[in-house]
């Protein structure tokens, strides 16, 4: 039995190819697509999973209070590692590292610039990445050890045996081989290709190391049997007890986050977590889910659309003996059948586009095709769209009297076309919604980018800074001044498209009692930072570049003068960092945007300090071509910078990176709602066949009497441009208020205007007209002898 309703489908889909391809072809987009993005949620869970200790572990952080509101910062103090140990029951392990950066490595004639990170001897404890050589207890005991990852090792050292091989870092320190790590999967936090022993940053680099030099980050692994909730609690009151005056100012509590929330819940607010790339992991399911929910309801249409013809077939098959539930399985069996074929077809699609996919998200997704429970996972998922796309057509062919198809009468009239309406309605609803999103994410982005910067980023490069070319950074900057393609050069802590240090201010005129001030600090090396950048200072004086005349000075931002209140802020001092430091504020520079494009400027301050550098920062003369002068660049740099290859990097393009996670949801959205159209548009066709079917001897009668084509087009067109404009009518409240909630997150933002509401209405109507205009024009075409002869 079950092998005959196997080949009765089988003819069915072989006896009606066009419909059987359009069925399969839309069920396999949206069962593609749906794929795809549960196999990138998939992803985003995996983060941090393959470690051993992936539920234990934790990164220690700070609640601040900063004027009313709580702030939280993951940069920690170096002394907390060792109090943590000693004072909190439950801590097995303490890790400290820097935030990963990119160094120098060395080995004979083998030269590699590559990110790595420096940690504490306990960090491959609490992180347990698979260790392939050397012994995991000690492998960064000695500051001049390395640990380095499979293909590094292979980079530097080829087929040899890399342990207590010696691997020189930045041209200033040797270092032997101690371990090598497995590489570090793209779904891990951490990612790096090296590790360095911390006391590299501590002796080497002289990060300050007491209370209140926040510059660590700090994690930790509890014991077997030890709570989160237990050991927070624990450590909360540390910097009350330890660091009495940063506790005096700042109210700071120190707790901890687990490692499970590190990727997808990275963003705080008021001290707790409030989203991140959660909101927008359950975003884009709720997308896949909708635009497999479109392509079902696309099946349903095409296979009612087609009910006339099936009617007499259900209609003998009564006659003859069939039961009802017969029926409906023949069916269902039909409706596995497609879903089979488009689920083959959807594997295809998913891995067809993997790459580009991969490529724009920044991801290292693959189809687990070893994986047993994928399979499982997937044969569930298509007897479950098997039965979501085919129940209906199921249940409502079988229903039909064999009486009433044998005489040539089938289900009419609204009750038999509403329930296809509605499905319709709520198609083009999920589409009209994503195409809105689509725009207003488009909109919010392009505000963002029209934001002016308040620099110049137009021919302006950078260049990570190294110990050599810091040493010789007075002649190295000659250098490229008399290469006549460079107008300036400067150095400074961090690029100008960035914050990296922020600074608490202790006292200032006019400071209020329990208030608190925090700024953005950068370093700058010489006189020509502010000219190179292309900011302006607006009252006061500029650095005069002579250490001793600039090194108890500082330059103020906008903000900063306007969040302190200073009404004459040039020759201010100010009590920076300790309270004997004391600073004299020699000038004003205007706001520019170095952090968010979608935040208000931070308050920020500029400091004279040569020795501070981590970037060269230098502005293309006009008018030379941007490749003459990366030519007569690159030995300048290659003869300061000797171990190492000339590597650049445009402001421009350092800025447009801050819009990439914006840019890649606004790409996906566009993507998926350009899908959501065009299954939503084959769900038209269907109908529209089913009407023309349904009132062919309607339009017979019409044509004999004198209507025209374009009056037989119009009946059959307005009733879907009907359907369509309440479809955009529902989907505006709905992507109104979930938009404006999305917007919220944003401080500097666009308001939603009717202008998108009327513009995706319009482009959805059109689309409608082009899609049912087929039908409806090749009814108005067909000749009425043939559809009244019957009569």
């Amino acid at each position: 039995m079950l092998k005959n309703y196997f080949k009765t489908a089988w003819r069915s889909l072989i006896n009606h190819k066009a419909y059987s391809a359009l069925n399969i072809f839309g069920l396999a987009i949206g069962m593609a697509v749906a794929l795809l993005i549960g196999l990138w949620v998939f992803y985003q869970f995996s983060y941090d999973r393959f470690l051993p200790g992936y539920r234990n572990t934790a990164q220690v952080m700070y609640r601040t209070l900063y004027n009313g509101d709580i702030l939280t910062q993951r940069s920690t103090a170096y002394p907390l590692a060792e109090v943590l140990k000693k004072e909190v029951p439950g801590v097995q392990y303490v890790a400290q590292t820097d935030w990963t950066a990119p160094h120098g490595l060395v080995a004979k004639e083998k030269k590699l610039y590559l990110n790595g990170v420096t940690a504490s001897p306990d960090f491959l404890n609490v992180f347990s990445y698979p260790l392939l050589r050397g012994k995991r207890s000690d492998a960064l005991n000695d500051m001049h050890s390395i640990v380095l990852t499979a293909s590094t090792a292979k980079s530097l050292f080829g087929e040899a045996d890399p342990i207590n091989q010696i691997v020189r870092l930045d041209n200033q320190i040797d270092l032997k081989v101690t371990a090598i790590l497995q590489d570090v999967p793209a779904n891990s936090t951490f990612q790096f290709h090296y590790i360095i022993p911390l006391d590299y940053g501590l002796k080497i680099q002289q990060w300050g190391t007491r209370w209140g030099n926040n510059n660590i980050q700090t994690f930790v692994s509890l014991g077997p049997h030890a709570s989160f909730d237990q050991v927070s609690a624990n450590m909360k009151t540390l910097l009350k007890k330890y660091s009495v005056e940063e506790y005096r100012i700042t109210k700071a509590e120190v707790f901890m986050q687990p490692m499970k929330q590190w990727h997808l819940q990275a963003d705080f607010k008021n001290g707790v977590v409030s989203g991140g790339l959660l909101d927008y992991v359950k975003m884009f399911s709720l997308i896949g889910l909708l635009v497999l929910l479109i392509a079902c309801i696309n099946f349903m249409n095409l296979s009612t659309a087609r009910s006339e013809k099936r009617a007499r077939e259900v209609g003998i098959r009564k006659a003859v003996g069939s039961h009802r539930k017969d029926l409906i399985f023949q069916f269902l069996i039909e409706s596995l059948m497609i879903t089979l074929f488009s689920f083959v077809l959807s594997l295809l699609l998913v891995q067809l586009s993997l790459p580009a996919f991969n490529s724009l998200t920044g991801s290292a997704i693959r189809v687990p095709y070893d994986n047993a429970v994928f399979w499982c996972i997937l044969a569930a998922y298509v007897l479950l769209t098997a039965l979501l796309a085919g129940g209906r057509p199921a249940f409502y062919l079988s229903s039909f009297q064999p009486v009433k198809v044998l005489k040539g009468s089938v289900h009419t009239g609204k009750a038999a076309t509403l329930p296809r309406k509605a499905l319709v309605i709520l198609q083009f609803t999920c589409s009209v919604a994503l195409m809105i999103s689509t725009i207003v994410i488009y909109q919010q982005i392009q505000h963002a980018k029209d934001r002016p910067t308040g620099y110049n980023a137009q021919r302006l490069l950078m260049t990570d800074n190294s110990p050599d070319m810091n040493r010789n950074y007075e002649a190295l900057k000659n250098a490229l001044l008399q290469t006549g393609v460079v107008s300036s050069v400067t150095k400074s802590s961090s690029p100008v498209t960035g914050i990296w240090v922020t600074n608490n201010i202790r006292e200032w005129q006019g400071k209020q009692p329990g208030e608190s001030m925090e700024l953005g600090t950068t370093a700058v090396s010489d006189a020509d930072y502010f000219k190179t950048m292309g900011m302006e200072i607006i009252a006061g004086r500029n650095f005069t570049g002579v250490r001793s005349a600039d090194s108890a000075c500082m330059v103020l931002n906008e903000t900063a003068v306007r969040r302190m209140r200073l009404k004459d802020p040039v020759g201010q001092t100010i009590r920076w960092n300790q309270p004997e430091l004391t600073m004299k504020v020699i000038g004003v520079v205007k706001d520019a945007l170095m952090g968010s494009p979608y935040s208000s400027v931070p308050p920020c301050m500029f400091l004279y300090n040569p020795d501070w550098a981590n970037v060269i920062t230098y502005r293309l003369e006009a008018g030379v071509p941007t490749a003459k002068a990366l030519a007569a660049l690159t030995p300048v740099f290659n003869k300061y910078n000797p171990f190492y290859s000339y590597k650049y990097q445009f402001v421009n393009d350092a800025y447009a990176d801050k819009f990439r996670f914006e840019t890649l949801v606004g790409n996906l959205a566009g993507v998926f709602a350009a899908l959501a159209i065009f299954i939503s548009c084959l769900g038209l066709f269907g109908l529209a066949a089913y009407m023309a079917e349904q009132r062919t001897k309607e339009i017979g009668i019409r044509k004999v009497l004198g209507a025209s084509i374009s009056q037989v087009w119009l009946l059959l067109s307005k009733d879907f441009v009907a359907l369509v404009m309440l479809s955009c009518i529902m989907a505006a409240p709905v992507t109104w208020y979930l938009l404006q909630r999305w917007l919220q997150q944003y401080e500097y933002r666009i308001n939603i205007g009717a202008g998108v509401w009327l513009t995706t209405a319009l482009m959805a109507i059109v689309i409608t007209i082009v899609t049912v205009s087929f039908q409806s024009v090749r009814a108005a075409l067909a000749n009425p002898v043939k559809s009244l002869r019957a009569e």
